[in-house]
């Protein structure tokens, strides 16, 4: 049994009770069995082989409050990178509902958009789906890590569910904030997220976490079930204050002929990691997995992917990009598992990275466990530096080096920005990359 004096759950009894009153009725077997579960493991250490590469120390050195309480304004809000784009909109504050600065209105029949708390009517989706996407059972070959998933199921309270029925298309794209403010302790918060699109559903998604002030310690967890034919843009966008360490799970299960696209973008935090799980359960899906990741400083930008293939006739496609400068670090373990029946089955992996220093440092292990004789299966992985004679053409024409190097890594990069098909998003991310990089 690990020892209570863990930061994260030092205080949890004494939550409980406020957690509990926060989010709907019904989670109590849910929390008290992943409460368990985490006590009995804690937070990982390098010598477990999931997290051998990015540190935690940090989570066990430093005080936390939980978040709730805090009061911000639009204003506050909208200045944070894309926090003030044209769409529909639910905002939270530490893991805290924050209706002042959300703004659902005008959706299509058929649709859902806003808190757990305020879901009258769709609480058996939720109760159906929640907690049920989040695992590993019944799969093949080695699993991911799931305590901090446990440690997110353990504070379950409100969260945001976005649900649409057969058929329905919401046009407006949907931005889910999360936003960290703090003062003088950091805060602590669980953010929880629950994407159900029915049949032939179809929504752009931008999930984007941020700092407002202070630093703080989020752990996500976001479930996305697509029934057959549904179709979602899913952007992850992290670009929390340096001082914050973010960790986050992502589950997707895919029924036959969905397509799910995943453009996930890390630019903050001091430690940040995302696991992307997918589920293809169904024949003739497509899973896309893109990422542009930014690390300066002694940053450490940690992405851990794993897709199953479970039936035939799929096609899976990743490309992870990273920038990595001065001390950052960089982590990529990509797995794709190909079962016994997944035939035909087309799975192909992409890791790059570019060092714009000599102490930079990418870590890489692409992983294949294929159970099935026809497939194509293939991965890559190449790590350099900027190319001299691009460079020298560049500056020969009169173009400073920083900006060289800027353009240059630009076109490295915008093979996965160009995959996020919001304009407003995707040219703030542009230019936000840009700065990072200029600094």
């Amino acid at each position: 049994m690990i020892a209570t004096l863990d930061p994260l759950v030092a205080d949890y009894d004494q939550l409980l009770p406020v957690i509990a009153a926060d989010g709907l009725a019904g989670f109590e077997e849910l929390r008290a069995a992943a409460i368990r579960r985490y006590r009995e493991s804690g937070i990982p250490t390098t010598r477990d082989e999931e997290f051998k590469y990015t540190p935690l120390h940090a989570l066990t050195e430093t005080k936390y409050r939980f978040g709730y309480g805090a009061n911000l304004t639009r204003e506050d809000v909208s200045g944070l990178l894309v926090g003030d784009i044209d769409a529909i909109t639910v905002v939270f504050v530490n893991g805290q509902f924050a209706p002042d600065l959300s703004s659902t209105d005008s959706l299509p029949n058929g649709a859902y958009i806003g808190s757990f708390s305020d879901a009258r009517g769709f609480e058996d989706e939720i109760h159906a789906n929640l907690g049920t996407i989040a695992h590993f059972n019944n799969r093949l070959g080695s699993t991911n890590d799931l305590r901090f998933v446990d440690l997110n199921s353990a504070y379950l309270g409100d969260g945001t569910l976005i649900f649409l029925e057969k058929n329905v298309t919401v046009e407006r794209p949907i931005h889910v904030v999360h936003v960290v403010s703090a003062s003088d302790v950091a805060a602590l918060s669980f953010p929880r997220n629950l994407i159900v699109l029915g049949e032939n559903a179809e929504a752009k998604v931008i999930e984007s976490y941020v700092t407002h002030a202070g630093n703080g310690v989020t752990i996500p967890v976001t479930e996305i079930r697509l029934a057959a034919a549904a179709r979602l843009e899913h952007n992850k966008v992290q670009n929390e204050s340096l001082a914050s360490t973010h960790i986050a799970n992502i589950f997707v299960d895919q029924a036959k002929t969905s397509v799910y696209t995943s453009n996930n973008i890390n630019f903050g935090g001091g430690v940040a990691r995302t696991d992307i799980n997918a589920y293809v359960g169904g024949e003739y899906c497509e899973t896309w997995l893109n990422s542009a990741n930014v690390a300066t400083g002694s940053q450490i930008i940690d992405n851990h992917t794993r897709i199953d293939h479970a039936l035939p006739n799929c096609q899976s496609f990743e490309v992870y990009k990273s920038i990595l400068k001065d001390n950052g670090v960089g982590v990529f373990n990509g797995k794709i598992f190909v079962y016994e029946d997944a035939q035909k089955t087309d799975a192909k992996q992409t890791n790059q990275a570019i060092l714009l220093s000599p102490t930079a440092t990418m870590n890489t292990k692409p992983q294949l466990e294929i159970f099935a004789d026809d497939v194509k299966c293939t991965h890559g992985a190449t790590i350099g530096q900027l190319r001299d004679d691009a460079l020298f053409y560049l500056r020969a024409r009169g173009i400073p080096l920083a900006e060289a190097q800027g353009l240059l890594v630009y076109a490295f990069a915008a093979e996965v920005l160009e995959k996020i098909t919001i304009d407003e998003v995707r040219e703030k991310l542009e230019a936000a990359l840009f700065e990072k990089l200029g600094s």
